[in-house]
């Protein structure tokens, strides 16, 4: 079967997998952190300096806020489906820049399968590209860091190599801060020690890149300072980037996270990840000499995962720019085993089968599910999934060439099949959905009279954004309550019942508690 009937099955479907009921569910913490960011930069007037609840944020540059706020003012409102727009943008250009980068050394065809691979790992198809979070973007301009550091140094052209590598550096660190350096600087480290050019680290070419990096930060740090003291942004910067690591952990949890770290990832990148039983031959290192690209691939995701191989707090979110460096190689020793028909690929060929048929079955579950029985065109959508399930299977059997696009497909219709059943039935059963509602709820009395946080009351961050753009107007911090007029967001536990009339109360996720609307009853 020719392959252009796979590629137009997979981009089909694409977009269904990737958009269906997308903002269906409540924002997680970090999602509501960077929409509040960019919503409150919109009330306030104020684009330089990020705040939450009107008090300066630190975290984070404002760059994908800015990003965010861009698609919110295009759209006229501000909902979840709005703020994850972007990272679906974001991850099509990432599994683009994969494609046109590996088009480049092996066609079309492995160059397409790349792509999809990496949309397609269970990480990103059923967790990030759900999400409206910065990590898939920072992500794609990380590996387009890495990109132009292999293909700009074998062309010897290190102007262009140092001045384009620091300019993605800085868009990096302007969205995530330090990470985007520690990648820059690992990579050029190994890679220029490995090629024996050293001495160009110390060159006036590295130095224009240094100095285009320098002019970036320093402009906005500049502008930034008219508002506010840097002393805090740097220091926080530096205290988000390190709080992970093994120093603030300590040896033995070091030593556990190192050990369990493979696992782990090898779960949340399956089922690609099984591909890792391709590497475990004698002749790898000879064969990897054979493509210098491949080197560079599996060079630069050794040097850069050991940052994240050592430290213990870290979410697989953070390792998707080194994804697609570790399936390419992937990829390349699958080719090779298929060539000799190895007893691995043998094996991990009847694993994919197998999980092809549980994919086609899955289609039955919801129909005879009661929790699912509502579900709109039930029987038309379990069939629709059931038939192109199997048709799946019988054409993995009888185009042993194609498995891997067929593969890619039934990932995709399974991400269908997620959108149509998983999450009306999750949402209606979360908490975090009363929590959104009950917020939204609260926003709405009296919209005329002021809101603010009483003292140090804990106010949840998905709570905060729901609030903030239900009312359209900033939730600041007040120490005490003089303002009768006003509404305060406080804890039943803080005040007696007598000091304030308790006009409404929303649910927080965190705890499962509740906070109180109150007016001051002064005397």
């Amino acid at each position: 079967m020719n392959n252009r009937y796979f590629y137009i099955a997979a981009l089909l479907l694409l977009p269904a997998a990737l958009l269906i009921n997308l903002g269906l569910m409540t924002f997680i913490d970090d999602e509501a952190i960077r929409s509040l960011v960019a919503l409150e930069m919109k009330l306030s007037g104020n684009y330089i300096t990020p705040t939450i609840n009107g008090e300066f944020y630190y975290n984070k540059p404002p760059l994908y806020n800015w990003i965010l706020l861009l698609f919110f003012q295009i759209a006229g409102y501000i909902d979840e489906w709005i703020a994850r727009i972007p990272t679906i943008i974001a991850l099509l250009g990432f599994s683009g820049t994969v494609y046109y980068v590996f088009r480049q050394h092996y066609g079309h065809r492995t160059a397409f399968i790349h792509a999809l691979v990496l949309i397609t790992c269970g990480r990103i198809l059923f967790w990030d590209s759900m999400l409206g979070l910065i990590d898939i973007a920072f992500s794609w301009v990380m590996f387009g860091l890495f990109m132009v550091v292999f293909h700009e140094f074998r062309k010897g052209n290190f102007w262009r190599l140092f001045l384009l590598s620091y300019l993605l550096t800085a868009v990096g660190f302007m969205m995530k801060g330090l990470p985007a350096l520690v990648f820059q600087g690992i990579t050029l480290l190994v890679y220029f020690v490995y090629q024996r050019e050293f001495k160009r680290l110390l060159s006036w070419q590295h130095l224009s890149g240094i100095a285009l990096l320098a002019g970036i930060l320093l402009t906005y740090y500049a502008t930034y300072h008219q508002y506010n003291d840097l002393h805090n942004v740097f220091s926080t910067l530096f205290d988000e980037s390190v709080k992970r690591t093994g120093a603030r952990f300590g040896l033995w949890e070091t030593v556990v996270h190192t050990l369990a770290f493979p696992l782990e990832m090898v779960y949340h990148f399956l089922p690609w990840s099984l591909m890792i039983f391709y590497l475990f031959r004698r002749d790898i290192l000879q064969l990897l000499r054979k493509d210098d690209f491949m080197v560079f691939n599996l060079m630069i995701f050794l040097a850069n995962v050991v940052v994240y191989w050592t430290s213990p707090e870290v979410y697989p979110r953070y390792l998707l720019m080194l994804a697609p460096l570790l399936f390419g190689v992937f990829i390349w020793f699958h080719d090779i085993h298929a060539a000799e028909n190895s007893r691995v690929f043998r094996l991990l060929d009847r694993v994919f089968l197998a999980l092809l048929i549980l994919i086609a079955a899955s289609s039955l579950v919801p129909v005879f599910l009661e929790r699912t029985q509502d579900t709109p065109w039930l029987y038309w959508k379990s069939g629709f999934l059931l038939m192109s399930g199997a048709t799946a299977v019988v054409v993995y059997l009888q185009q042993p060439a194609q498995r891997l696009l067929t593969m890619i497909i039934a990932l995709l219709l399974l991400r269908i099949g997620f959108n149509w059943f998983v999450l009306p039935d999750r949402n209606a059963e979360d908490w975090g959905n009363q929590c959104r509602l009950s917020s939204i709820e609260a926003a709405r009395i009296a919209p005329e009279k002021p809101m603010y946080l009483y003292r140090d009351t804990e106010l949840q961050m998905t709570n905060a954004f729901y609030l903030t753009n239900t009312r359209q107007q900033i939730i600041h911090r007040k120490d005490s309550l003089q303002d009768a007029q006003a509404i305060y967001i406080l804890s039943p536990d803080q005040l007696p019942a007598e000091s304030y009339q308790k006009i409404g109360a929303f649910f927080y996720r965190h705890g499962r508690g509740s906070l109180d609307l109150g007016m001051p009853l002064l005397k």
